[in-house]
């Protein structure tokens, strides 16, 4: 008696146990891969975030140096100013408000570039969004 098959061709349940087999393992490996993408922009994405809160953290610094640049002139003006009441300590002045100013434009600088800096990724929080909605509905 001839062996019935479902399929006509096939050998039987083991074919279609195995191509089942090979597809789960591709799909896996897929999303594998996938999943070594997402990473891979995640930690991309951190690293340029850093990097923007360095160079504010930086600007910051760089207004702190200048604040206290104009404390220590302004105090040396201060002296100046009261020792030759008008000669040394005008002079002093004049270096405190240069360093005043820079002071205010270093600080904006850092506080505009602050503002730029995103705590997350996201670009990978966008492509996992998709991922999650194509993973519920491959066939859109």
């Amino acid at each position: 008696m001839a062996s019935l098959s479902p399929i006509p061709g096939s050998t039987g349940p083991q074919e279609q146990d195995r191509s089942m087999g090979q597809l789960l393992s591709e799909v896996t490996g897929d999303l594998q891969t996938l999943f070594r993408q997402e990473v891979e922009l995640a930690k991309t994405e951190i690293r340029e975030e850093a990097t923007k809160a360095g160079k504010a953290a930086g600007m910051f610094g760089g207004a702190g140096f200048a604040g206290y640049m104009v404390l220590l002139f302004l105090s040396l003006a201060a002296v100046f100013g009261l020792a030759n009441v008008m000669d040394g300590g005008w002079a002093a002045l004049i270096v405190t408000a240069v360093w005043a100013v820079v002071a205010a434009v270093l600080y904006q600088k850092g506080r505009g570039r602050m503002r730029t800096v995103s705590p997350k990724p996201e670009q990978t929080v966008e492509t996992m969004k998709e991922n999650a909605e194509w993973a519920r509905h491959p066939t859109k």
